[in-house]
């Protein structure tokens, strides 16, 4: 015999505690199943350590998806201001770092304690070490069978996450039940994630790990300003992170490396001021210099980097110039779901209602969070779509 609640929520990560909470607030009974041995794994490593909860400009242009309006109502009616709320109330210190990232003062695992609180006073009951071994749809709804005995409910909500950290228990269990309900899954792929170089081109740049610089990484339209970092397999840092979202291999990829500074304008100052000063000197006080001198040594060669700045004409400049402003960078690939902090594609939002993240073809059954076709920009926006999603899908429970 099934032990019978109000709703199942597969997953204890973001989304589905945020949705068991609302749900246990408006009086169902609610259980949540995890199949790791704690719920909220992954936000405690969130924002090294101190989580990036939520963004103050977290809107639908930061988000992708194959229908960029589908995260609109969510997101309209549960903010970030909603969230901090909540975070104030539970009396937990934050702090705003660049970009309105919010992050807590001392450590992300206060934000555990803090749904796993209201959960707990919502009445929530949550079934750790508890995997999903069967899923079947009945007269009355849903009759799931795990490994801790067989639970019914007339609602089911799958949060169980995308493909990313497989470390941390990622799986692709969520899309296997769409499918087989019914459901379209958009192809899937490695989101927010360093890129990697292969041959010549990580020849060039692999004993660069550990140098950082500001950027501007510019790909497929969109473009972001934030720091880039190389790293003994390719680049890392926010601004790569940013872009891989809407890098494809094959894809042209640039980056201003004087992000904010007319390129052009500078070596022409600097030809003025320091004539007799080479242009390799020139280009390690405007950049660091071990990457500087491989720019020399690789791109700008030609151009026999060792001169004086006084020898340089003006299209030679032009071309230096062009050069800093637009460097192509050929990555490979990327590093995959092993470090990626998305996963891009999903659960196809065309099945979905976007008020209640229920689906069109299965009454009673939910696709919120991640394994869903929403994927944030980097800076807190991944867990605003977990805490919307997660409340619009418990407010209609």
């Amino acid at each position: 015999m099934a032990e019978a609640f109000d709703a199942l929520v597969v997953g204890g990560g973001a989304a589905g505690l945020m949705c068991a909470l609302t749900a246990g607030q408006r009086g169902r009974r609610v259980l949540v199943l995890e199949h790791a041995n704690r719920v909220g794994k992954k936000i405690p490593m969130s924002g090294g350590g101190r989580c990036n909860f939520t963004n103050t400009g977290a809107s639908p242009a930061n988000y992708l998806s194959a229908n960029p309006h589908f995260c609109k109502s969510a997101l309209a009616r549960y903010t970030p201001q909603d969230f901090l709320a909540l975070v104030e109330r539970h009396g937990i210190a934050w702090h705003e770092k660049e970009l309105g990232q919010l992050f807590c003062d001392v450590s992300s695992k206060l934000i555990v304690k803090m749904l796993l609180d209201e959960c707990a006073a919502a009445g929530v009951r949550i079934a750790t070490s508890c995997s999903v071994e069967q899923v079947q749809r009945e007269a009355t709804g849903f009759r799931v069978r795990t490994t801790q005995g067989a639970f019914s409910a007339p609602a089911l909500v799958v949060a169980s996450g995308g493909l990313s950290i497989p470390s941390m228990g990622a799986s692709g269990f969520g899309y296997a039940l769409a499918r087989q309900f019914g459901h379209a899954v958009l192809p899937t792929r490695a989101g927010l994630v360093p890129l990697t170089l292969s041959g010549k081109h990580a020849e060039r740049l692999a004993d660069l790990s550990g140098v950082a610089l500001p950027v501007e990484a510019r790909c497929g339209g969109a473009s972001f300003r934030n720091a880039m970092l190389f790293t003994h397999r390719g680049v890392s840092g926010p601004a790569i992170l940013q872009i891989s979202s809407f890098w494809q291999p094959g894809e042209d990829l640039r980056l201003d490396l004087l992000p904010g500074i007319d390129a052009l304008d500078t070596l022409q100052q600097q030809q003025c001021e320091r004539p007799a000063a080479e242009l390799k000197t020139v280009l390690a006080d405007l950049l660091p210099r071990r990457f500087a001198q491989r720019l020399c040594e690789h791109w700008l060669q030609p151009l026999q980097p060792a001169r004086p700045l006084r020898q340089f004409t003006l299209p030679q400049l032009r071309e230096i110039a062009a050069l800093l402003t637009a460097w192509p960078l050929v990555a490979s690939g990327t590093e995959g779901y092993r470090t990626a902090e998305v996963t891009l594609g999903g659960v196809d939002t065309d099945g979905l209602s976007s008020a209640t993240l229920q689906s069109k073809l299965v009454p009673g059954l939910y696709f919120i969070g991640e394994v869903v076709d929403v994927s944030g920009w980097l800076g807190g926006y991944n867990f605003q779509w977990a805490w919307a999603s997660g409340h619009a899908a418990g407010s209609a429970l």
